[in-house]
């Protein structure tokens, strides 16, 4: 049996191909949307990819509280979840849990 950090080596993940598949998708599910939380994005944008469905995950460049303020409280009445970890604003809709009990 392999260490666990050969095991992790030997993982390849192609996110390319991972995108390319749920763009093919017809059932309305959604996707994920990686992006940069800079500032340049109109607030309304990062709603209008939560209303469909999508998943954001967001590399902040600056303060969290300050970038997200135009969004969050719009998000989170529609149920939506944010989650900041590592650097990174995890969005999903309503129907999509994010789960950080691991994280404890």
């Amino acid at each position: 049996m392999a260490a666990k950090g050969q095991r992790m080596a030997e993982f390849d993940l192609d996110l390319q191909a991972v995108e390319d598949k749920l763009d093919g998708t017809d059932d309305g599910d959604g996707r994920i949307v990686l992006d940069i939380l800079d500032g340049s994005t109109a607030d309304e944008e990062w709603v209008e990819l939560i209303e469909d469905g999508d998943v954001l995950v967001l590399s902040v460049e600056g303060d969290v509280n300050e970038r997200a303020a135009g969004f969050a409280r719009e998000i989170r009445d529609m149920g939506g979840e944010l989650v900041h970890f590592r650097g990174f604003l995890v969005i999903a809709p309503p129907n999509v849990a994010v789960d950080t009990d691991r994280l404890n």
